[in-house]
């Protein structure tokens, strides 16, 4: 993999790059109605709800972060009120990158272009990724594939769009339930996950592995 030179470097953005703050935003909506004891419970099945919402036809993602925190509510017997949803989403757009990243991507940007694949909106993306300390070659959102990760519509959006083949990127994320399990059943090869602590390693799917984006240089022989 070292002596891999990619066209591309291909991110997932919210997670990897991104500091994710659903379940932080969550737990301080909630306080007065979630227990501290059921609190971690509640946001794990707030994420796992997100998931289940981006699988079927596209839909906004404001639509997808209300839909989740509705079912969330429902599960586990706690009051939605209206509103609740939009003002998880409308904390997004403020969300800035992990320490590591802007300093990790800067030296990667040199020498490769950088395009990030993300699960957001066209209006959301842009305010995240001028955080990022680095220039991005494209950023492609979910609203403009009409698709979410982890469908392959997404990643074969991305392609399109690069007009690349998948031998031809390096693929980078956090995640392997939205990005490293398709990208394998997609045929690209290169894949490096960034182990934030989301998941569990899972071999399988063949990547490097890294601890934070500081580590990106060297997997590509800088």
């Amino acid at each position: 993999m070292s002596l891999f030179k990619p066209k591309y470097i291909t991110f997932d953005c919210y997670g990897t790059l991104i500091y994710f703050e659903m379940a932080p935003a969550a737990s301080a909506l909630y306080e007065d109605r979630v227990p501290a004891a059921r609190m971690r419970a509640f946001t794990d099945a707030f994420a796992a709800y997100r998931l289940d919402e981006v699988l079927g036809a596209w839909k906004p993602y404001e639509q997808v972060v209300d839909n989740a925190i509705r079912r969330t509510c429902k599960r586990f017997g706690v009051e939605y009120r209206e509103g609740d949803g939009k003002a998880i989403y409308d904390q997004v757009p403020g969300w800035g990158p992990h320490p590591d990243v802007p300093t990790g991507l800067a030296k990667v940007a040199k020498e490769f272009p950088l395009v990030g694949l993300t699960n957001a909106s066209n209006v959301q993306i842009p305010h995240n990724i001028a955080r990022m300390g680095a220039p991005f070659h494209a950023v492609y959102t979910a609203e403009q594939a009409q698709a979410y990760k982890p469908q392959m519509k997404a990643f074969e959006y991305l392609l399109d769009q690069l007009n690349c083949a998948p031998e031809d990127i390096l693929h980078v994320s956090s995640s392997f339930r939205y990005d490293l399990m398709t990208a394998h059943d997609m045929g690209i090869r290169n894949k490096v996950w960034v182990n934030r602590g989301h998941e569990p390693a899972n071999p399988f799917y063949g990547y490097t592995e890294i601890k934070d984006i500081g580590g990106l240089a060297a997997v590509v022989g800088l």
